[in-house]
């Protein structure tokens, strides 16, 4: 059943996608989720893990890859319309949270060859680094065809992860050489035979998520993570991360520095 601050959380995600390319507040939020200001914040937190102006960031990117993809809209005139007033500066957000160029993007029809882990601290020492390994579930009545499984250091999936896999179907999996700190564990899974999405349709019918954490590492420890996926929210943050071509995937070995995969473009 969906809650009372659920509904709020929706309706203030509704008004970020009308006002898009708008200077939004978090007072135009907090009036849209029929909030206070203070209260709605910790609304959004609590419901969405991150700050309603980080989910906004993340949000206008995500409409940013959309056009990019759908549209012949040049790369200024895409910066614009999600609300950025410099080129270089959307250029440059684009290339850290998407891990492509916007016109790469373009080009390779939002493919990415290779998902590259995060370089490992110049300081840091073999004997701390940990493992999460745990299973990935989905519900009875769905089959998954590919999941990504990525450690990130929020919930907002964009970025070089500091460990990653990607692999068919659920199942069992393991991350391991994870250096010390908090992670979270972020889990993005294609349904097969799934409908097509409609004209109207904010989530794609195939997408599947789930997460796990705060996970923390420490001195080499192991944690046992398990995820259920399930059907994609409104208010879900959106994954950034430019993936391989799902038709292309193998299986990888997730220790390795980097997730190198044949892909293709669609």
């Amino acid at each position: 059943m969906v809650s009372h601050f659920e509904n709020a959380v929706v309706r203030a995600v509704e008004m970020m996608r009308a006002n898009m390319g708008e200077p939004v507040t978090v007072d135009d939020m907090a009036r849209a989720a029929m909030f206070s200001k203070f209260h709605f914040t910790r609304i959004f937190q609590r419901v969405t893990g991150i700050s309603p102006g980080r989910f906004l960031s993340a949000m206008r990117l995500q409409e940013a890859k959309d056009l990019l993809l759908s549209t012949s809209m040049n790369v200024a005139d895409i910066s614009v319309h999600v609300g950025y007033n410099s080129v270089g500066t959307f250029s440059s957000r684009f290339t850290r949270s998407v891990g492509l160029p916007p016109t790469e993007y373009r080009r390779s029809r939002g493919v990415s060859h290779m998902v590259l882990s995060a370089e490992p601290e110049e300081n840091s020492s073999e004997h701390s680094e940990g493992v999460v390994a745990g299973y990935i579930s989905v519900p009875s009545s769905a089959e998954v065809d590919v999941t990504f499984i990525g450690l990130f250091n929020t919930w907002v999936p964009e970025g070089r992860p500091v460990r990653c896999a990607i692999q068919r179907g659920s199942g069992r999996f393991i991350l391991d050489k994870v250096p010390d700190g908090i992670w979270y564990l972020l889990c993005q899974g294609v349904v097969k035979d799934a409908p097509e999405a409609g004209p109207d349709s904010l989530i794609p019918p195939a997408l599947r998520v789930g997460s796990f954490g705060p996970i923390r590492i420490h001195q080499g420890n192991a944690v046992h993570a398990n995820v259920r996926l399930r059907t994609a929210r409104v208010y879900d943050p959106p994954l950034l991360l430019a993936l391989p071509d799902e038709r292309t995937v193998t299986p990888i070995r997730p220790h390795r520095q980097h997730v190198g995969l044949v892909g293709r473009a669609a």
